[in-house]
């Protein structure tokens, strides 16, 4: 959803300050004033070649270069390598950020603003400098009534953004949050001539006037893309980007079918696929292109957060109000015999929604968890203040049959009982699920799913679209239930409330499918983002996963410890050190090379 958004924390500083070079939101900065470029990349990186690539994401044509707006769907790579931002992050301090567009940085003492000064070699793709107002410009036109509406979320509590020189900025605050420098740090900026005057929803064909290091080799809207590097790009030797972006072109190809996208892969006709589909790894990565090195198949390790993967309930439907019913419907997912028959083994169950992170809650709360939950007591249930939920298992002495027992019973409490074969509510009304399914894969996921809520008289089908259609219905809150993944994060903030937020429950287009509207969810939010130390930060999202864990508001399924990934070692080389913290496209995008071959 937010794509560029960069979500790195930022202190706030003892004292204005010109210099700046970096912030930390928790503990120190890891690069001096003068660092030339960042550890895990390669500073003598040769330029050239093309590196070829599928998009992770589900697969579509595009009808837009547009990425703001709420209609139709954008190029995929249009954000990393187009749109930059006046601050960016690195892949080894997950709560540090440097200068990128802006050279310094200065806090208030009263964290009500922040002030930025921009680098005066910053170009746009057409050779303009950046300026302040075209800062303010892009400010305001993400809050404006023609973007996307989360984005006025996104920057709720920012007052306003002045031009206070022809490159010094200033944004002001509604209240001291040492995340709101960064956040508006990581917003995209592009150029007031985009558009030409155009309302901004009907900048559709035009291609964006950007500062990034690429732009599109065309105009020309449809399935795949090409970018190509700047000759001109003005940042090519900022210690931010020294080492980076070193391919002469960046194609991404687009297969709406797995297997002849696999067979794509294998017939060199790309260079790199991430595979999300455990069947797919165990199966189909062999032969002999794997082993005599043609096609490497390989797992990359990371320290990241798990992601949060599960099926979600959509609670505006009355049916799902009730959190009884959600329980109900969660106890018939058998996850374990799921990962022996269909997952290989390779996949641990998620737990909670910050899986494999200091921000998991387990067991009982402890005391600075209880300091933080008892004002809000009489906003809480009593099982909150309990041991966390975890998700139901069929491990022996569990089953699938005793849980399915424990379902009936739940959804008995919320007045549903079997009758004329179905299970109905008071009004007569049959429990009828529609889940929404852009991925013919998940078919076979989630059928065992479907056997078993049968089983309790509830009828659950799949309703299978294409991505564009499946993005408009999640954007509408047209579904009962459909699949999310949520990529972990090293240092959750403000995007909690447009995820979890009340206010962005019923803002059409906003990332809260599940239409939480909870006062205490806002409540324990706010303290995530006006945390000041790693600690106070790490307590309250322990509490928000109890809270919302014991909504039950998704049916947890599992994640990976590892990046799994087919690419041809022919044409790329990788640099010596992968960082401990990363997403395996965008690093391979932003540090890895052409080979002497691909040239």
């Amino acid at each position: 959803m937010r794509g560029w958004l960069l979500w790195f924390g930022l202190a706030l500083s003892a004292a204005p300050s010109w210099a700046a070079h970096a912030y930390a939101q928790f503990g120190d900065v890891k690069y001096a004033p003068g660092f030339t470029h960042f550890g895990y990349v390669n500073p003598n990186a040769p330029k050239g070649g093309e590196f070829r690539l599928v998009p992770p994401t589900r697969p579509t044509n595009f009808d837009k270069f547009n990425p703001f707006t709420l209609k139709g769907t954008g190029p995929s790579g249009l954000g990393q390598l187009m749109f930059e931002s006046l601050m960016t992050g690195n892949s080894e301090e997950p709560t540090t950020a440097y200068g990128l567009l802006a050279e310094d940085i200065d806090v208030a003492p009263d964290g009500l603003s922040v002030t930025f000064r921009l680098n005066p070699k910053a170009r746009f793709n057409d050779g303009s400098p950046v300026l302040a107002a075209d800062v303010v410009y892009s400010f305001q036109t993400l809050i404006g009534p023609l973007a996307a509406p989360q984005y006025k979320t996104i920057y709720a509590e920012v007052k306003k953004a002045s031009a206070l020189g022809e490159r010094t900025v200033r944004f002001d605050f509604a209240s001291p949050n040492r995340e709101l420098p960064l956040v508006v740090g990581g917003m995209a900026v592009f150029s007031r001539k985009w558009g030409g005057g155009k309302p901004f929803d009907q900048i559709v064909t035009e291609v964006p006037i950007a500062s990034g290091p690429y732009r599109p080799a065309s105009d020309r809207l449809g399935r795949d893309i090409t970018y190509v590097r700047r000759a001109d790009y003005w940042g090519v030797d900022l210690p931010v980007r020294k080492g980076m972006f070193n391919f002469d072109r960046v194609a991404y190809k687009v297969y709406l079918d797995e297997t002849a996208r696999f067979e794509g892969l294998k017939a060199g006709e790309f260079d790199f696929m991430r595979e999300f589909v455990s069947r797919n790894w165990a199966r189909q990565y062999k032969g002999k292109q794997f082993d005599n090195g043609e096609i490497a198949k390989r797992a990359f390790e990371n320290h990241n957060p798990g992601d949060f993967q599960g099926y979600i309930f959509n609670t505006r439907r009355d049916k799902f109000k009730d959190v009884r019913v959600r329980q109900a419907v969660a106890l018939a997912m058998d996850f374990e015999w799921l990962n022996r028959q269909l997952f290989y083994g390779i996949y641990t169950r998620v737990q909670g929604y910050f899986p494999n992170s200091d921000f998991h809650a387990d067991g009982l709360p402890g005391p600075d968890e209880l300091a933080l939950m008892e004002p809000l007591r009489a906003k809480l249930k009593p099982e909150v203040f309990g041991p966390a939920p975890v998700p139901a298992s069929t491990d022996p002495p569990g089953s699938l049959r005793e849980n399915l027992r424990k379902a009936r019973a739940l959804l008995a409490e919320a007045g549903w009982t079997y009758r004329d074969g179905a299970l109905r509510n008071a009004k007569n009304e049959a429990f009828t699920i529609e889940f929404l399914n852009d991925q013919p894969s998940l078919i076979r996921v989630a059928t065992p799913l479907q056997t078993a809520l049968k089983k309790l008289g509830i009828e659950m089908s799949f309703r299978t679209v294409d991505f564009s259609l499946s993005q408009q219905r999640m954007q509408n809150y047209d579904f009962d239930m459909t699949s999310m993944r949520l990529p972990g994060n090293t240092a959750p903030g403000g995007e909690l409330f447009e995820l979890f937020g009340s206010k962005s429950a019923e803002t059409p287009g906003s990332s809260n499918y599940w239409g939480i509207a909870d006062p205490a969810v806002d409540a324990i939010v706010g303290k995530v983002v006006t945390a000041t130390t790693r600690p106070e930060l790490t307590t309250a999202l322990r509490v928000l996963d109890r809270v919302l864990s014991a909504g039950y508001y998704s049916i947890p399924m599992y994640y990976g410890s590892a990046f799994l990934v087919g690419y041809r070692p022919a044409g790329v080389v990788l640099p010596p050190t992968i960082p401990p913290y990363y997403d395996v496209g965008d690093w391979a995008l932003a540090t890895w090379w052409a080979s002497p071959a691909n040239k």
